[in-house]
């Protein structure tokens, strides 16, 4: 029966079978020390029998292997234990050298990442790089977990879409079957119709943006967390929601994978009880003031902005969350509710560590007025990828709010990587379609 490497300081001086991948080799004379990793972690093996140590010749690093040996345990081995009197059975080899070598750093400088995606294969199977993709699943979980507890059913909608949701010219148009057809941007359209059914929803799962970018913000395939609640009191309900969920997902991120974060080099964490926001027009002030740029007639922030408010909010009030609110009339797109006697839409942005992460409005939910939005936004409201949608607001949608936040940059920012690529498994850009 397999024993798990995690398993094996509750089987000290006991003959387990341990299976895995071979991870390193350092043959010492007659003394042969032999790293198998496995799912739960990395155990060094004791091989001094020439027969068992000849099985391993020409036998390259990612041989899947068998080892039989008795626990014995010692301070200095990985995990207290190391394998004594090993038997090797090798089950899958490999003969050809790898490319990289996995049990060695992983350079992300900036030069290096086309060479660490084009081995991405192999790269993942280093334990430094496995420790940022399950502190991104801890992430999702927690995320997940929240809004579950909160009352937010999951669900799940198509990415095939007769219609584009937000406009523009960032969308991958396809043929289908003599249509049409785009890949969705999110699913802004299906999560406002599920407030009508649900009241509280949210999905999370990929969205796609033609956006011809190389920075390292974006990417063509995104994964987001949408959230959409109906029955609202304010737009302010909305950014308590959305804030609690990034708050309390960032705490227990922290707590639980505290060892794995210290080891990636993430940022301390700081959150204050408030999620302190500023307008845009605050923050222009701000930033015109302090850098002599002028930027009070941007209708959104610039990328320099969002890392200056951010660094305030961080060295003055504690906080690796701010809001950025009440955008200008001639930002809002025709889903936003507006307060046209402000002259401001009902739209705020959640930035984490110098990145917008999520964009959080409040919905226009009147049947009437949207048809109007829509006609002055230039849309076609007679378009059938329209249809039901307004069918929606026709038979009565509450009002209510949400966000479309960027999971990969939540991850990027959690840990402290410098490239949003470098957060996603397997990155497409205008680059990159493989692997």
């Amino acid at each position: 029966m397999r024993t798990l490497v995690r398993d094996l300081p509750k089987n000290t001086d006991k003959t387990v079978t341990i299976q895995g991948w071979l991870h390193k080799k350092r043959l010492l004379g007659g003394l042969n020390f032999i790293t198998v990793r496995d799912r739960s972690g990395v155990v060094q093996s004791l091989i001094e029998d020439k027969i068992e140590i000849e099985k391993l010749r020409g036998m390259q690093i990612g041989t899947v292997v068998e080892f039989a040996g008795k626990v014995v345990a010692d301070e200095r081995a990985p995990g207290g234990v190391e394998l004594h009197d090993v038997k090797v059975a090798v089950v899958s080899p490999v003969t050809d050298e790898p490319p990289i070598e996995i049990d060695k750093p992983i350079s992300h400088k900036p030069e290096h990442l086309e060479t660490l995606f084009e081995n991405r294969v192999l790269g993942l199977r280093n334990l430094q790089e496995q420790k940022i993709f399950k502190v991104r699943a801890a992430l999702t979980q927690a995320l997940r977990e929240y809004l579950v507890e909160n009352e937010f059913i999951e669900i799940d909608t198509p990415k095939l879409i007769a219609e584009a949701t937000e406009g523009g010219a960032e969308l991958f148009e396809l043929e289908y079957f003599g249509q049409h057809a785009y890949l969705a941007q999110s699913p802004q359209f299906y999560k406002q119709i599920m407030v009508g059914v649900f009241e509280r929803v949210f999905e999370i799962n990929h969205a796609y943006r033609a956006e011809p970018s190389a920075t390292t913000r974006h990417v063509s395939e995104l994964t987001m967390l949408d959230i959409e609640m109906g029955f609202v009191k304010d737009h302010q309900e909305v950014l308590d929601t959305i804030g609690g969920t990034v708050k309390h997902t960032l705490t227990k991120v922290y707590e639980s994978y505290a060892d794995e974060l210290k080891s990636l080099q993430a940022p301390e964490l700081k959150l204050a009880d408030d999620i302190p926001a500023f307008t845009i027009a605050e923050i222009h002030e701000r930033y015109t003031k302090a850098t002599k740029t002028d930027t009070t007639k941007e209708k959104d922030l610039i990328p320099d902005e969002e890392r200056f408010i951010c660094d305030y909010a961080r060295k003055e009030l504690g906080s690796d969350l701010v809001y950025a609110t009440d955008f200008p009339l001639e930002a809002a797109k025709f889903y936003h509710k507006v307060d046209a006697v402000k002259g401001v839409t009902k739209w705020a942005d959640l930035l984490f560590r110098g990145i917008e992460i999520a964009t959080c409005p409040l919905r226009e939910n009147a049947y009437e007025q949207m048809i109007k939005q829509m006609t002055d936004a230039g849309l076609d409201v007679d378009h059938p990828g329209f249809k039901y949608y307004l069918q929606a607001f026709k038979y009565g949608l509450p009002v209510h709010g949400g966000c479309g936040l960027g999971v990969d940059r939540l991850v990027q920012k959690t840990i402290g990587l410098n490239n949003v690529k470098e957060a996603i498994l397997f990155p497409r850009d205008i680059h990159r379609l493989t692997p």
